[in-house]
């Protein structure tokens, strides 16, 4: 190994580490890693042009822009260069059936002084019906359904000034991005296929020997290799969760199309009858993509049905694809970790796929070890990754759960189904008084599971005791104005388009 060794036999530092793979999961990890770790570490990473990216998951949620802060990205040189849209939540129709919608805002709902007892409120209010609906408080929301948009901390002590938004984004453009970005602090590619990967007696990796026959020995892998796992599943023999008994889809198909009209600033979820259909709009093109179970319909029904309800001409041929929901039994196993889809996947219902993959690198570098690989380190990590994991488990089967849809057997499976522990106890919380129990990091806050809840039916029997110290009277003239100001305020901003083409058009492509 490369690391230096202290005289006292204690383990040296990391000085070298090698990505396996590349796509947005590892340029991801090259450019976190150059851009922390320039001149302390070594970063060597092997892709191939033969062998394709997925590619296709182009949304992001909002703390991809703390990722790019740290990494002293522009985010408007961002957004030009990947040609993305503003992304203020995401909008589901049909999932309680024809016509229903309902809409996952992201940033707050309400503005009172503690916002934790905002939906607590309104509980109370709308209990008495003096209380207009929920999303009517939610700055994201209302920008949204207008078209409109505004950079929230642009417009402090405003009504929007909770809202927070993420990125609809071309994820190849992303992995070019961010390779010029990791290669000027200092990473090497390697143009090659893995073929072989030799270990240690110990049973730690010690090499990968590519396709030309070179070979490249470091102190630590990153395994960036898809869902063949090459590393993590393949040579070390970690095994596989799987989810999909919960999570019933198992196979999408992908296009892309012209652009229709202006982009609205959101992600659109659409019910089908053994799934769900994407629309991903970005300032050159429209994202689209149909995710169902192989068990309730056929890969060329799921197409047909695709192509028959997106919007504007195709300029891609359809792209289908297979996986498996779940999580890797350990994502960090000896001298190896795993990001992207070697460490687990979540149908792409809530675009936390990207997410994960920074996740990932942000618990790794919390545990960075030396080069013994701390069992105990990476048991940390595989705890705090796995909890991470399971919570957006739950947070998507909720979507499926609660619809009352039965009117195909995907949708009654999908109801009949028996939740997870950690899921159905959250649910019986809720029912009770509103309570959303938030854990250590958590992804999804409680305005998340609220928006969720109330949009798919699920009113608490009662709120809690202690909003009755608050004057119902004066409270509920208070939302009132509440709404309509930001109401008001939203219908002053520029539209969406508008915003993008004045602060951050994208060239042509």
């Amino acid at each position: 190994m490369s690391g230096d060794a202290a005289k006292d036999g204690a383990p040296g530092p990391i000085r070298r580490i090698c990505i396996v793979g590349g796509g947005t999961a590892g340029w991801i990890a090259a450019a976190v890693l150059a851009h922390q770790y320039q001149g302390m570490i070594e970063v060597d990473l092997v892709e191939s042009d033969d062998i394709g990216t997925v590619g296709v998951g182009e949304s992001t949620i909002p703390p991809f822009l703390q990722l790019l802060a740290g990494l002293g990205v522009s985010e408007s040189e961002f957004v030009m260069a990947t040609q993305a849209s503003f992304k203020l939540g995401i909008g589901f129709e049909d999932w309680g059936g024809p016509g229903h919608r309902y809409f996952h805002p992201f940033g707050t709902i309400g503005q009172m002084a503690n916002a934790r007892d905002f939906y607590q409120i309104w509980l109370r209010a709308a209990a008495g019906g003096e209380a207009p609906p929920l999303l009517a408080f939610a700055p994201a929301h209302a920008m949204a359904e207008a078209g409109k948009f505004m950079l929230p901390f642009k417009a402090p002590d405003t009504p929007i000034a909770g809202a927070s938004y993420a990125l609809h984004v071309d994820a190849k453009r992303v992995a070019r991005f961010l390779r010029g970005f990791a290669e000027e602090r200092g990473v090497t590619r390697h143009e090659g296929i893995v073929t072989e990967v030799a270990t240690r007696p110990d049973g730690f990796v010690d090499r990968v020997i590519l396709n030309d026959g070179r070979s490249i020995a470091v102190d630590f892998f990153i395994d960036c290799s898809g869902f063949r796992a090459l590393l993590i599943g393949k040579t070390l023999g970690v095994g596989y969760t799987d989810w999909s008994h919960w999570l019933l889809c198992d196979r999408a198909v992908a296009v892309q199309t012209e652009n229709v009209g202006p982009p609205p600033p959101y992600t659109l979820a659409v019910a089908q009858p053994a799934g769900w259909r994407w629309r991903i709009p970005l300032q050159h093109r429209t994202g689209n993509g149909h995710v169902y179970s192989s068990a309730h319909m056929s890969e060329d029904e799921a197409t047909a049905l695709l192509l028959d309800q997106v919007v504007g001409e195709t300029v891609t041929n359809p792209l289908p694809l297979r996986f498996t929901s779940g999580v890797r039994e350990r994502g960090w196993d000896k001298n190896v970790l795993s990001l992207g889809l070697a460490s687990g996947f979540i149908e792409p219902l809530e675009s936390t796929a990207i997410h994960l993959v920074y996740r990932g690198m942000e618990y790794f570098l919390r545990f960075l070890p030396g080069t013994d690989c701390a069992p105990e380190l990476a048991d940390e990590y595989n705890r705090r990754v796995t909890a991470d994991y399971e919570e957006i488990r739950d947070f998507v089967i909720l979507h499926y759960c609660l619809t009352g849809r039965r009117d195909t057997a995907f949708w009654r499976a999908c109801v009949d189904m028996e939740l997870p522990p950690s899921l159905a106890q959250r649910i019986a919380l809720f029912r009770i008084n509103g309570t959303i129990p938030e854990h250590v990091d958590p992804l999804f806050r409680s305005v998340s599971w609220q928006a969720l809840m109330d949009g798919l039916g699920v009113r608490p029997r009662a709120y809690h005791p202690a909003i009755d110290r608050v004057a119902a009277g004066e409270v509920n003239r208070e939302l009132g104005a509440m709404a309509d100001a930001l109401a008001g305020f939203v219908a002053t901003l520029p539209a969406h388009e508008a915003f993008l083409a004045r602060h951050c058009p994208a060239p042509a492509p």
